[in-house]
């Protein structure tokens, strides 16, 4: 009888469908421990609907990997019965680096396993190259693991505005910082020695607010990122959407109806020279209200009382609105999730953006869930987010 090519080829198919499934699976059972814990393995079970015995599997190898631990109080179901000991996060050892890179400066940070920023510091890098800008990042970093001792560290999140492609764990084009094609990967991982990991901020934030925000458990999400950069980013079912060489969400250029800025691109009118916090800031100081380029002393001139500083605010907050109900119409997502300094700062200002979004979606709005911490959070949130959708590659080696 001939020989077919039929049993090569299905052979692999098995291995890669179960390590699919064994991921996946390890996945949805930390996610678990995070959201519920300290919670009982027979719970998992029923949350998940794995079996039993699988639940302990896996808990086992985490906390072999130092991921969990069991809680130091025993639960008793029904008052009967052997005393169940409940698993949680072990959040005591391991942390993960976070190096968010904005027009003005570059944020460090230390995060645990639950997005809770630990230490931070901020390098301004004015005109700087990006191997210089990168440099002072993996030195600031090193400085902030030497002054937490007690802690190893899993890897390094990298976050940015522009054109950022996850796979490369390349800045193919950040306009505003004159970057392309930086190696931020290679670069990183040579000058700290961990593993790296790439993405936009934007995509970084809506992994952070569907692991430890307002939107964990919310079927679809959108984010806004409206700062110096304005981008886009969308989930559905826990998975974010890339598209080819990571360019989703990429908006800056969307024409604004009866826009009057004028954009780098040549055009007048474009979404993030209508919404940038530079243009904020200039209107600012054309009104007197400020004399430099720093966005949050427009918040702080609003705050003690400048009637001009709130109303610029208002104004801005009122353009994401309308910016927001335009992206509803085309995803129709959930929730939404907006980083927009005035609505973190202010419930007028958040008013105002609901108010544009209509009544009947307003209430599917709100603010980023880490106003004081949102650029150090979307850093570490790429390394967390690769965690927990692969917490098994987490190997003693690797940490």
């Amino acid at each position: 009888m001939p020989r077919t090519a039929a049993p090569l080829l299905t052979s692999p198919i098995p291995r890669v469908a179960d390590s699919d499934r064994r991921r996946t699976r390890a996945s949805v059972v930390l996610r678990s421990v995070l959201e519920h814990g300290p919670v009982a393995r027979s719970t998992i079970a029923r949350l998940t609907g794995l079996s039993p015995a699988s639940v302990t599997d896996y808990c086992a190898r985490f906390a072999e990997l130092g991921l969990i631990r069991e809680s130091a109080v025993p639960r008793r179901s029904k008052g009967v019965g052997r005393p169940h000991l409940p698993v949680d996060l072990d959040d005591s050892r391991f942390v993960v680096g976070g190096v968010h890179v904005a027009v003005p400066y570059t944020t460090v940070a230390l995060l645990d396993l639950r997005g809770r920023v630990l230490a931070r510091s901020e390098v301004k890098h004015g005109r700087a190259e990006p191997a210089q800008v990168l440099a002072r990042a993996a030195d600031t970093l090193a400085a902030l693991l030497a002054g937490a001792p007690g802690s190893r560290a899993l890897g390094v999140g990298f976050a940015a505005g522009g054109w950022v492609d996850r796979d490369s764990g390349t800045v193919v084009e950040h306009p505003l910082l004159g970057w392309r094609e930086v190696p931020v990967r290679e670069v990183l991982s040579e000058r700290t020695g961990l593993p790296v990991h790439v993405d936009g901020h934007a995509r970084a934030l809506v992994n952070a607010e569907r692991l430890f925000g307002r939107a964990r458990g919310s079927r679809s999400v959108l984010h806004l990122f409206a700062g110096h950069v304005v981008d886009a980013a969308f989930a559905t079912h826990d998975e974010v959407h890339h598209g080819p060489r990571s360019q989703a969400g990429s908006i800056a250029h969307l024409p604004v109806p009866g826009g009057t800025e004028p954009c780098d691109c040549g055009r007048v009118g474009c979404l993030q020279a209508e919404l940038s916090e530079g243009t904020l800031c200039r209107r600012a100081r054309a009104a007197g209200v400020v004399a430099g380029v720093n966005p949050m002393h427009v918040v702080d001139a609003a705050a003690a009382g400048d009637p001009v500083a709130a109303r610029l605010l208002r104004e801005r907050s009122r353009r994401v609105g309308r910016a927001v109900g335009l992206l509803l119409d085309v995803l129709n997502p959930e929730r939404v999730v907006v980083t927009e300094i005035g609505v973190v700062h202010r419930a007028d200002c958040l008013a105002a953006l609901r108010e544009e979004v209509g009544a009947d979606r307003a209430a599917s709005v709100s603010p980023v869930s880490f106003p004081d911490s949102v650029l150090a959070v979307a850093g570490g949130a790429v390394a967390l987010d690769v965690l927990y959708r692969d917490p098994l590659a987490a190997s003693p080696d690797a940490i």
